[in-house]
């Protein structure tokens, strides 16, 4: 009987949930959405409900449409937003709606520990700057403001986590998603003593730690009856989004490496130790292969700069049959020059993360005149997005790690400009997958293969990635792209004290 690997991707705007063989063909997949919830500003939530329902309706969908029986699946597992917190209390019952990685009311809270260990040491510890988007300053601060839920506490768990829970009853997080909670140290892989002290945090309510292919239980009755799942189905952690994207693009080996660009975008590879950067560029996570690390830098707004710009200027554009607005932009953005005819972008539409932690910085155009074209501004902001993740790929650079080739995924990865743009701004050879969209669902789905035997080991992943295109850098391009980024850095900072006067 044919087996198959049930993969469910709980992302912010829904579950994108999948189904492979074993040889990492897809065989069917659906979208189910849920809601996000802003209370105040600064806060974001979401029903864990919500992930249960879209579990069980795309669990039930995808039976359905790939005519399998429940029994030919051989293991469920997740890959899942991270950095949020559920909590929970013994019966695995959700007592307030989940704060969401994107929430960021723990400030105070990050602050405190900061000045009570160091930002030094933390990002020593934990392989990640102090910061309220992560898990531990949401848990600090669900215990100073609403202080009955944290005491009715049980354990506090990630959107993966709980939804095992109901799959199974049992509970526990894997070392990915417990990497991005700023409570872990990421050499030991155990909780951080010194961080649970001076938070105060309670370790008894944090789940034991897992490697991502173990299998945590099986599919309970309960369950069964509500997702159409065979009882006794083995559920596998699975990971947090970033690293199992990591593995879905087959980027196991040290040195691996890769690019994500959707609404954000980011640059990891796989590596045998932590990178820690001087200058806090950069930040590790564990890689769903526990006895490696994730080294990684994401920009806020880097597919969502250019639908900036589409929205602004192409929205009483006249498309061509057949023709979507991207096309009309990418064409247009084709029709100017590198370098956009000496126009530069600042992509910092959300502020930024990586490479600058700065949530006053401003988006910008720079150099404009009244020779500037639309396909300019097009071009422009590709070029400053990936201008911008070349400062993230310099800090790897100078850590000493060699880049010679990438893979590329996400919607970025459709327009063959960007791609050479990309292969041009980077100095490396592009590699392009047949399969763009699908990276997290499959990083999720080979390691429950591992976990329940189907899959030899994690290495299947170079196997399941089918290189579509490729495209190399162009010399002259090169140098041209040379020159801007070195007048797109020197731009970002002379407008930091700029920023800070325009920051509401």
């Amino acid at each position: 009987m044919t087996k198959f690997l049930l993969a469910h991707d709980i992302g912010t705007t829904g579950n994108k949930a999948t189904l492979y063989d074993q040889d990492g063909n897809l065989i069917a997949k659906t979208f189910f959405a849920y809601a996000t919830y802003f209370p105040k500003v600064g806060w974001a939530e979401q029903n864990p409900e919500d992930w249960w329902k879209a579990v069980c309706v795309s669990t039930k969908k995808l039976i359905d449409q790939a005519s399998i029986a429940p029994a030919q699946i051989a293991s469920i597992s997740f890959s899942a937003q991270m950095q949020g917190v559920v909590s929970v209390d013994e019966n695995g019952q959700p007592l307030r709606h989940a704060m969401i990685w994107a929430d960021m009311r723990a400030e105070q809270q990050a602050n405190q520990l900061s000045e009570t260990i160091g930002f030094a040491e933390i990002y020593n510890i934990t392989g990640h700057r102090i910061s309220s988007s992560y898990s531990g300053a949401k848990m600090v601060w669900l215990k100073e403001h609403q202080p009955d839920i944290y005491k009715q506490t049980y354990k506090h768990l990630h959107a993966k986590d709980y939804l095992i829970y109901k799959l199974t009853g049992r509970f526990g997080t894997d070392y990915s998603d417990a990497s991005g909670m700023n409570l872990l140290d990421i050499r030991s892989k155990q909780w951080s003593s010194a961080i649970l002290e001076a938070w105060e945090i309670d370790e008894a309510k944090l789940p034991e730690l897992y490697p991502s292919s173990h299998v945590l239980g099986e599919v309970t009755s309960q369950a069964a009856k509500e997702t159409g799942l065979t009882q006794g189905t083995p559920v596998v952690m699975g990971g947090g989004d970033g690293s199992c994207a990591a593995l879905g693009a087959g980027i196991i080996e040290d040195g691996d490496i890769f690019n994500y660009i959707g609404s954000s975008s980011w640059i990891a590879l796989s590596s045998n130790k932590p990178v820690l950067d001087p200058e806090m560029k950069t930040f590790n996570f564990i890689h769903l292969d526990e006895t490696k690390y994730l080294p990684c830098g994401t920009m806020q707004a880097a597919g969502a700069s250019y639908q900036w710009v589409r929205d602004q200027f192409y929205q009483d554009a006249k498309l061509a049959e057949n023709q979507s607005i991207y096309d009309l932009m990418n064409e247009e953005a084709a029709g100017s020059i590198p370098g956009a005819n000496k126009l530069l972008y600042l992509p910092y539409l959300l502020g930024e993360r990586s490479p600058w932690w700065n949530p006053q910085a401003k988006g910008a155009f720079i150099g404009i005149n009244i020779k500037h074209t639309r396909g300019d501004l097009a071009r422009a902001a590709l070029e400053g997005i990936t201008m911008n993740l070349r400062v993230i790929l310099e800090a790897f650079r100078n850590a000493g790690q060699t880049v010679e080739e990438m893979w590329l995924f996400g919607g970025g990865a459709k327009s063959a400009l960007w791609r050479q743009i990309l292969a041009d701004v980077y100095g490396v050879q592009i590699k392009v997958p047949k399969l763009l969209d699908e990276t997290t669902s499959m990083g999720a789905a080979i390691a429950g293969g591992v976990g329940v035997g189907l899959l030899k080991d994690f290495t299947v992943a170079k196997s399941w990635v089918d290189q579509q295109a490729t495209h190399a850098p162009n010399k002259s391009n090169q140098a041209i792209y040379d020159n801007m980024f070195n007048i797109f850095k020197r731009s970002y900072e002379q407008l930091v004290p700029i920023y800070k006067e325009l920051h509401d």
